[in-house]
């Protein structure tokens, strides 16, 4: 009997066919959806530049919780394809969607030189010192000028976001972070509407990536301030969130901080029996990174503590 199941090929719209692979990548199905998008065979300049940017974005979130190293030749695909889909324009204007794909790969860059600055010698490691502080300024110019051109309010909350994201861990400005985290969480609310949007996804009514985000880093500050029960309501809203938009590493590592509190309230066997799933479950899926911090969590380590200050050469 000769198998044909191999050899069927079926027409698939694009857009369906990206968001599948956008489920399976917040999932943390990375091996998966890349192999999805491979199979799309798209031959026009933009369906390319559309399938090669979500492939990077696919690599970019396997390196962050996977701990892999995949996304840089990945962004290199999806810059030619799309100086291939600018170049197809012959000096016409590019029109809103053109000009949304060559933001949303900046954005994808800006996330990439961001994780290079945070990850140092294979583990995240918050604040200035083991950085490049000229990398870092850059970032920030980066993200600033993405504020400047995002072409809609959920972008630009992205945006914000990674402002606050860079004034946080790469140069300790815990005054500054904050106001950044505000913006974003109020661009991602827009609407109200349940929206799973984010930069390179559907942008409309909402974004609950957007607002997950946002509340887990205002819900650190406020856990730095002793405001305990406003870090719980913001964190355990975050991790409702995370689940209902799918990310299944996004929302082991949110609940790895709801064992801090449950550990600061003095439940220690309630904290340790939690994380102790949390790392199996990490595990599991293949989130190197979630399951590294609740092993340390186990042995005794708090993920959200401050960086120590480095010693003093005098």
């Amino acid at each position: 009997m000769t198998n044909t199941a191999s050899t069927l090929r079926t027409a698939i719209p694009l857009d369906e066919l990206i968001a599948a692979a956008r489920e399976l990548r917040i999932g943390g199905r990375w091996e998966r959806a890349t192999r999805l998008l491979d199979s799309g065979g798209a031959t026009d300049p933009r369906s390319r530049a559309l399938l090669t940017l979500a492939a990077a974005e696919v690599a970019l979130e396997s390196d962050w919780f996977g701990g892999t190293a995949l996304a840089e030749p990945r962004l290199a695909d999806a810059e030619e394809c799309v100086e291939v889909l600018i170049a197809s324009l012959d000096g016409k204007p590019a029109d809103e969607a053109q000009a949304d794909i060559r933001w949303d790969l900046d954005f994808l860059r800006l996330r990439h030189g961001y994780l290079g600055q945070l990850r140092v010698d294979g583990a995240f490691r918050a604040g200035p010192d083991g950085k490049d502080p000229d990398a870092s300024a850059a970032l920030r110019t980066h993200a600033e000028r993405l504020r400047g051109e995002a072409p809609d309010d959920v972008r630009r909350g992205w945006a914000e976001m990674y402002l606050g994201l860079v004034a946080d861990n790469l140069f300790a400005e815990r005054d500054v972070a904050p106001g950044h985290y505000e913006a974003a969480l109020c661009a991602g609310e827009a609407g109200e509407a349940g929206g799973t949007g984010e930069a390179g996804g559907s942008h409309n009514a909402g974004d609950d990536l957007l607002v997950r985000e946002a509340l887990r880093h205002l819900g650190d500050h406020d856990h730095d301030h002793g405001d305990h029960a406003r870090a719980r309501e913001r964190w355990s809203r975050a991790t409702e969130l995370g689940a209902r938009a799918g990310t299944v590493p996004g929302t082991l590592s949110q609940q790895l901080l709801l064992a801090v509190l449950t550990r600061d309230a003095g439940d220690e066997a309630g904290a340790v029996a939690l994380v102790r799933e949390i790392a199996r479950w990490a595990g599991a899926v293949g989130a190197v990174t979630t399951e590294a911090e609740a092993r340390g969590f186990l042995a005794g380590a708090d993920p959200t503590a401050p960086p120590a200050p480095a010693e003093s050469d005098s």
